[in-house]
């Protein structure tokens, strides 16, 4: 039997206990019509606070800013109405013994101009440039961009005054933050685009007005190399760039680096320590010291994408993960479908109970709550 207790000590990010290493990964959703959580995201948040899971990532939830999505269903995280729900939601999560931090997220120029709670707003991104390289509009002033990075500190003050245990900027996947990073959408000639560090200045300055809006409370960020149109992009070559990157980010004020992979076990850089080297966590963990979580297809025999084609996936071994959890390769592993699909996972996978753990079936999740 696979040995699980790894997955099940306790850790602490600055002053937040987590009773496990579990993270439920933020999952977009796609169920607040009106742009609010309702009676049904509070119970599905609940259910899985409940069934013991140590942090909750809220899916990724919009701020200020009109043009942030290209979707009506997904939640604000500003507002008298939204922030009203999301505040029934962390009450729900407390009470059932959970800690969960809201996700905040822009999605840039990923967003599809016309769409969202905003149609007629205008998408922001660094440059005015589509994730094709395409300019479609003109780039957004310095006092724009710091307008938008404004935009994620109030969000985050206004989730440590509803109560939540942390906070997570969304810098990945194409999204605003990593269009800032990327060079394909940062043609920017200022303080925020060039170099590497350059074009992480944006984040940092992000995370530096939530760390003045937040005080103590834990400061998170997501990062990924890849990008929703090109999976094998690499912002970071190799580790000496990625210790560049991320210290732009550890000197900002972040506690910890959620790094998303497509899958858990992919080394970062094989030509240097092999096929079953460190993973995109690990390497950041080595390079800056800082807790991070892993997170990628974890629990599923496919990865993610296979998701957005409306494929299933079977319930997968988590033997290795759980290996390199042990010997502190990263220190948080966050489940994003396999929890989606069954909210007991972690009960079951603490209990041994690897045989009654769900199928990820993609048609069954369009109604399942």
């Amino acid at each position: 039997m696979t040995d699980v207790s790894p997955l099940f000590r306790p850790f602490r990010i600055r002053g937040m206990e987590l009773k496990n290493r579990v993270v439920m990964a933020p999952m977009t959703r796609s169920r607040s019509p009106g742009a609010f959580p309702n009676d049904d995201n509070v119970a599905y948040y609940a259910r899985r606070a409940a069934a013991e899971v140590g942090l909750i990532l809220s899916e990724g939830t919009l701020i200020r800013r009109k043009g942030a999505s290209n979707d009506a269903d997904i939640p604000l995280f500003w507002g008298e109405a939204p922030l009203n729900g999301w505040k029934k939601v962390i009450q729900a999560v407390h009470a059932a013994g959970g800690r969960m931090g809201p996700q905040i997220w822009h999605q840039g120029m990923s967003r599809k101009p016309g769409t969202g709670h905003f149609p007629d707003a205008p998408s922001d991104g660094p440059s005015g440039v589509t994730l094709q390289g395409k300019k479609v509009s003109e780039e957004p002033s310095e006092a724009d961009v710091l307008d938008m990075a404004q935009a994620y500190a109030d969000a985050a003050a206004d989730a440590k005054g509803l109560g939540f245990d942390c906070v997570e900027l969304h810098g990945a996947h194409a999204y605003l933050i990593d269009e800032f990073f990327w060079e394909v959408t940062n043609q920017r000639t200022d303080r925020f685009g060039g170099s590497l560090e350059k074009r992480a200045e944006f984040a940092a300055e992000a995370l530096r007005r939530c760390r003045a809006a937040i005080g103590d409370l834990p400061l998170l960020i997501r990062i990924s190399q890849w990008k929703s149109v090109d999976y094998g992009y690499k912002v970071a070559k190799t580790p000496q760039e990625l210790e560049r990157w991320a210290r732009v980010l550890v000197d900002a004020g972040v506690d910890a680096i959620h790094c998303s992979q497509r899958r858990i076990l992919e080394p970062e850089f094989p030509e240097i320590d092999g096929t079953h080297g460190l993973n995109l966590a690990g390497w950041v963990k080595k390079l800056t010291g800082l807790p991070t979580i892993s997170v990628g297809s974890v629990g599923l025999t496919s990865e993610f994408t296979g998701a957005f084609r409306g494929e299933g996936s079977a319930a997968g071994k988590l033997d290795e993960t759980l290996e390199r959890l042990d010997r502190g390769e990263f220190d948080l592993v966050a489940v994003g479908r396999a929890i989606l699909q069954d909210p007991d996972w972690v009960v079951k996978v603490k209990a041994g109970r690897h045989h009654e753990l769900l199928d990820y079936d993609a048609a069954a999740l369009k109604t399942y709550y």
